[in-house]
Formats: structure tokens, sequence, C-alpha cells
């Protein structure tokens, strides 16, 4: 089976070529017969024979041998037909052809021109636009902006009137406590002085005009721990009937204010 085969590929193979083979000479004698038939025809060879005329007398004397005929002419050779280089030229059909695809391809130039010219125009506006709201969105927002800096500012200055008016509220409640304080002060210094001068057992070298510091410490309850005496223009048996008049005194008269409690106190004592 398989030499079959061989057989047969090696068969098809022949009849291949000898396909070609007769292909082949077919087209030759087919392109050597239009050859020859432009080919313009041979002028038919002309014999040239020279004479020469001679007088019989002459030719008694003398037996010359017959001139040698010329060799014929070579035929002159013919020019060949030139063959046609390059393409042949194109025809009507051709022509018109070409020239209508030449100007559907400038229309269809034409028309991508236009329509990218048209898209760009589309884009500009539409970056134009674009630019514009950007543009008013910024407005509103330094808008915006402008009145909450002014909000603020009021706020701001609102606020700083209303502190401002708080603390001179508060300064003239402070001023008016202070003298308040200080009235109630003076009221109950005065008060603590009186019960030491009623305390007091005026020593017989006290002279009159008697003024000394005290310097009266206590406790709440008006306990007094201890007592020095200042500047005073009395003499030694003064200072002390005056110290002990101070501890005589004790317990203290409480403050009007429980805020003006102080433990250290410095009494002006006048008994005069």
């Amino acid at each position: 089976m398989r030499l079959r085969t061989m057989q047969r590929a090696s068969d098809r193979w022949v009849s291949i070529a000898l396909s070609v083979l007769l292909h082949g000479a077919l087209l030759a004698a087919l392109v050597y017969g239009w050859l020859m038939f432009r080919r313009p025809p041979r002028p038919a060879p002309t014999l040239a024979i020279e004479a020469t005329v001679v007088d019989a007398r002459a030719v008694k004397g003398a037996v010359k041998p017959p001139p040698q005929p010329a060799p014929p002419a070579a035929p002159a050779p013919t020019e060949q037909p030139q063959e046609p280089v390059g393409p042949p030229p194109p025809t009507p059909e051709e022509r018109a052809r070409r020239e209508q695809e030449r100007q559907q391809a400038q229309a269809a130039a034409a028309e991508e021109r236009r329509a990218a010219e048209q898209k760009a125009a589309e884009l500009r506006a539409a970056q134009a636009k674009q630019a514009e709201e950007q543009r008013k969105a910024e407005e509103r927002a330094a808008q915006k902006r402008a009145a909450a800096e002014r909000q603020r500012q009021a706020e701001a200055q609102e606020s700083t009137e209303s502190v401002a008016e708080l603390q001179r509220s508060l300064a003239a409640e402070e001023r008016a406590k202070v003298a308040r304080s200080a009235a109630a002060l003076a009221s109950w210094e005065s008060q603590i002085a009186a019960k030491i001068t009623r305390a007091w057992l005026r020593p017989p070298t006290a002279r009159p005009g008697i003024q000394c510091v005290l310097n009266v410490t206590q406790v709440p309850g008006g306990e007094v721990t201890q007592v020095s005496i200042g500047e005073c223009n009395g003499d030694q048996a003064v200072r002390e009937s005056i110290e002990a008049a101070v501890y005589r005194a004790s317990p203290l008269p409480p403050p009007p204010d429980p805020a003006l409690f102080d433990r250290n106190l410095k009494i002006d004592f006048k008994p005069d």
C-alpha cells in the first residue's frame, strides 16, 4: 500500500513538470510569433555586377583574364522596433476614476478638518464655560468669606464691647465694694480700738495725745494670740498698759462682713 502511494505521488509530480514544460514552450512560441509579426520584412538581396567596356581592337593584342565578380553587398541592418518601457499610459476611464478618487479624498480631508475645527471650537467653548463657572464660584466663595469675616469682626467687636462693658461693670462694682469694704473695715477697726480703749488702764506717766500703732494677731472668733507695739509716743509703762489692754479686750468684735476678717490687724490707738 505504501509503494502504491509513493508511485502515485511520483506520477503526480511528473505530470506537473510535464504540464509546466508544455505551457512554457507554448508561451515561448507565442512570444516568438508576436516578435516575428511585429518585425518588418527584410528586403530581397540583390547581386551587384561590375562590367567594363573594352574595345575589340584592344582585345586582339592581349588576352586578359575575365574580371572577378565583386562580392555581394551586405544587406543594410534594419532597426529593431523600440519596446515600450514602463507602465502603459492610463486610459481616459482610469484618469476619470483617479480624478474622482482624488476629489473624494480631498472632500474627506476637508470634512475631517471641519470636524476637527468644530470639535476644537466646542472644546474651547466648554473650557471657557468651565472657566466662567469657576470664576463665579470663586467670587461666591470670596463673598461668603468676606461676609463671614464681617460677621466675625462684628461679633468680635460686640464681644469686645461686651467684655469692655463687663469689665467696666466689674470695675465699678469692685470700686464700690472696695469703698464699702474700706468703710466697713474702718468701722470695724474703730470698734476694736474703742474696746481696747475701754479696757486700757491709763498709767500716771501717760501724757495727753497718746498715739501708738498696734500689731494684733487673732484667730477666727476674735481671740488675740499676739500683740506688739509699733510706733508709739508713750514711755515703757504706757506701752505695757496698752498691750495689757489688748489682751483684756479679747475676744475682739467680729467684722460686719466675714470676708473682711484678717488675722493680722494694724490698729491706730489714739485714746485721746
